[in-house]
């Protein structure tokens, strides 16, 4: 096994998970494709909201580390991926410093939405930093209190699904319309089949560890198929880009053909990985079938994004 210098790059490197930007990515992706097919994109707001939301995805990953690991959680049975913290590669001292870090560096980008242009904000009013102090408070809720009570998924739906989808349509549109809502909730329900596994995966654990999460309080059917229903409410919801003229070149045109055909080809990979979950049931190989999920989320921004814009 590799030996990780303590407080080294590497160890802050792994400790970040660069692999679960992805959730913080996608959501500024649709929003910016919306932005575009309504020819309202302005790309420095856009990367602001990227550069926060990538900002507080690895300040959330950093707390979570730390507070599971000062919490116990992480025990020596832990099927998932190592911990910084429990690991040794980075103490909890220094691990409280490259949250504050992590969360000063997010909230310059997004003050920079805030910026004076005169009389007036370019990107928003201070309800940006309402929606941002919220983010940050969330990002210590969800470890220290949500996850642990079974809020995590609806937490989810909230940070990963409306507020950056939202956010990032208005401050280069001003407004939020139900196209916004739509692929908020597609965003959130994608986001959320990550969150499903990994709970699906640690659920002996957690139940250990006094960690309630839905698939504890409910049981391992429940799982397994809520993560298939996730999957299947956000393909139906993604059909709306498909048929809605505002979003298609010709009046004329009733549906978009290429734009619906690309919801059903997530949702085939989606039931594929679904497969696989169900013979696996338990243990560490069930990382997999995280993988496969982080996959299909990119796969399902991507396809959306582009329906969108189509």
């Amino acid at each position: 096994m590799e030996t990780i210098k303590t407080n080294s790059i590497h160890a802050w490197i792994l400790a970040a998970r660069p692999k679960t930007l992805t959730g913080a990515v996608i959501p500024v992706l649709i929003a910016t494709s919306l932005a575009l097919a309504h020819k309202a994109f302005k790309p420095l707001p856009a990367l602001l909201c990227l550069l926060f939301a990538c900002g507080m995805q690895v300040a959330a990953n950093f707390i979570n580390d730390l507070y599971d690991h000062l919490k116990g959680t992480d025990r020596k049975d832990r099927l998932g991926p190592e911990r910084a913290c429990a690991q040794g590669w980075i103490t909890p001292t220094a691990m409280k410093k490259g949250i504050g870090l992590a969360i000063l560096l997010a909230c310059l980008a997004g003050g920079g939405l805030l910026y004076a242009c005169g009389d007036r904000l370019p990107y928003g009013g201070w309800e940006l930093t309402a929606a941002g102090a919220l983010c940050v408070l969330s990002a210590f809720l969800y470890t220290t209190i949500l996850s642990y009570h079974g809020w995590g998924d609806l937490a989810v739906l909230v940070f990963f699904g409306f507020i950056p989808v939202a956010g990032t349509y208005y401050v280069q549109t001003g407004e939020i319309t139900t196209d916004v809502v739509v692929a908020s909730l597609v965003c959130g329900l994608v986001t959320d089949t990550l969150l499903v596994v990994n709970n699906y995966r640690d659920r002996k654990q957690d139940a250990l560890s006094g960690k309630r999460t839905l698939i504890v309080r409910l049981g391992e059917p429940f799982g397994r198929y809520a993560y298939l229903g996730l999957g299947i409410v956000a393909t139906l919801l993604s059909f709306r880009f498909g048929i809605d003229n505002d979003l298609i070149s010709s009046p004329a045109l009733p549906v978009n053909p290429a734009a619906l055909l690309m919801p059903p080809l997530y949702l085939f990979f989606h039931v594929r990985t679904w497969q696989r979950m169900c013979r696996i049931r338990s243990g560490k190989e069930l990382n997999s079938i995280l993988a496969e999920t982080s996959r299909n989320m990119l796969l399902m921004g991507l396809l959306l994004s582009a329906a969108i814009l189509m």
